[in-house]
């Protein structure tokens, strides 16, 4: 089994490369995990640097006290995927954010659609946001990734546009586009965004104004799959295709 993940700030170590994990990580390490000396963490800040450490031991319930080494570096993977997602209801939104992240896509782009029943506006939205990002990174964590995806703020449809027309790839999951994502041209490099809908369709002008910013409509599949599994599929999909699984 690989080792868990814990996310730090900075990588300093004292003397011998002893680094003491405390706070939330280290009360998780020693009073969850229960982790004894030997066996082996990695640390990460979750965005590519990370080091791979041995437990000495342990402080109190709060307190874990590993050998760190040396730090390296993880380089973005490419092409980068990202993924637009429109607001889902309920704690689906959640979900998507966790598969996706277990998947291994890159960033997350919330998108206020019209045609979303939820949307996030003052607090509601900055918790939402919150929890989003929350989830990101610890599910980052639970599937031993060192670079974690970001979640930006919630977009309009106009930066939505700007987004996709910045794109080398770009395309809008749509259960009546003319072309499957199995079989699209894609880049070898550079970034890839994807438009995931609300359960309510992307409406008219909508897919209008993501079309003059060069997407294209393409499908998933025969069935239509729900807007916070769509891009889950999607990414596992574009992963095997650019090698990114392979």
């Amino acid at each position: 089994m690989t080792a868990p993940v814990f996310v730090v700030d900075d990588f300093t170590a004292g003397g011998g490369g002893r680094f003491v994990l405390d706070g939330p990580e280290g009360r998780h390490a020693v009073s969850v995990k229960r982790l004894r000396p030997g066996e082996d963490v990695v640390l990460t800040d979750g965005h590519g640097r990370w080091a791979e450490c041995v437990v000495v031991d342990t402080e109190g319930k709060d307190r874990l006290v590993v050998r760190l080494d040396s730090v390296q570096e993880e380089p973005e993977s490419v092409p980068r995927i990202t993924v637009v997602q429109a607001l889902p209801k309920g704690d689906r939104g959640e979900l998507a954010v966790e598969t996706m992240t277990e998947t291994g896509v890159d960033a997350i782009v919330p998108w206020a659609a019209s045609r979303c029943i939820t949307q996030w506006r003052g607090d509601r939205g900055a918790k939402a946001l919150a929890k989003w990002r929350s989830t990101a990174r610890e599910a980052g964590k639970q599937s031993r990734r060192v670079r974690f995806p970001e979640v930006a703020d919630a977009a309009t449809t106009k930066q939505v546009a700007a987004l996709l027309a910045a794109a080398d790839f770009a395309a809008v999951l749509h259960e009546e586009g003319a072309e499957p994502l199995a079989t699209a041209d894609l880049p070898a490099g550079g970034s890839i965004v994807l438009v995931v809908g609300p359960e309510g369709g992307v409406s008219p002008e909508e897919l209008a104004a993501f079309a003059e910013a060069g997407a294209k409509h393409c499908r998933l599949g025969p069935s239509v799959l729900r807007t916070s599994t769509a891009g889950t599929a999607a990414t596992a999909l574009l992963m095997g295709r650019t090698g990114r699984w392979s």
